[in-house]
């Protein structure tokens, strides 16, 4: 099935993401752990694309949702990704940019 997440409604995604749960959940029972890994990505991006990403800043500094030892500061954003670097605990700046879906971001911290 070819398709874009972009090209889809809020609600079938929210459907989409459903059926990669599913997935996830029956694969991870069989020990399938890199197909689990997949299906968690597949869901992450299909929930960026629920974001808008206006409601992100660049120069903004956001939490991770699934991990308090990180921060993210963002540099720019292309389409549903945001671009930048990762902040641990102890304010190192990551020096490597990456890019990640809005979907990982959390709270925003400052500004």
């Amino acid at each position: 099935m070819n398709y874009r997440y972009s090209d889809l409604s809020v609600e079938q995604l929210l459907a989409l993401v459903g059926e990669f749960k599913e997935k996830a959940q029956k694969a991870e029972q069989l020990g399938n752990i890199s197909e689990v890994q997949i299906y968690e990505r597949k869901m992450q991006l299909a929930l960026a694309y629920t974001l808008n990403p206006e409601d992100f800043k660049p120069g903004s500094t956001y939490e991770f949702r699934h991990d308090p030892g990180h921060r993210f500061k963002i540099n720019y954003l292309e389409g549903v990704f945001a671009w930048g670097h990762r902040i641990n605990l102890l304010d190192e700046v990551y020096e490597k940019e990456e890019a990640i879906p809005i979907s990982l971001l959390g709270k925003k911290l400052d500004n």
